[in-house]
């Protein structure tokens, strides 16, 4: 199964690739607080009008290149984001 993940772009200045900046948050296991790390990844953009700040659902796929290794799958809405957040309560 690939890995699938909703990020920010953070830049568009590359031909047909866009840096995604993703936001993940996990408990620690012992001191039982809440971590949140950041990951910018090179993602794959053909035909998709994006610009920074935009959130996008990105999905794993092969190496289209030496950094690229996630495609954009779709645009998300903020309504498409609240509905999934209100799901997972």
């Amino acid at each position: 199964m690939n890995k699938t993940f909703i990020g920010t772009v953070t830049s568009v200045k590359m031909q047909k690739t866009v840096s995604v900046e993703v936001e993940r948050r996990f408990r620690h296991h012992f001191y039982k607080k809440v971590i949140t790390r950041h990951k910018k990844l090179k993602v794959h953009n053909e035909g998709i009008d994006l610009k920074v700040g935009d959130k996008v659902k990105i999905t794993e796929t092969r190496p289209l290149s030496k950094e690229k290794h996630f495609i954009v799958i779709e645009k998300v809405t903020d309504k498409k984001l609240k509905a999934k957040s209100s799901v997972k309560k």
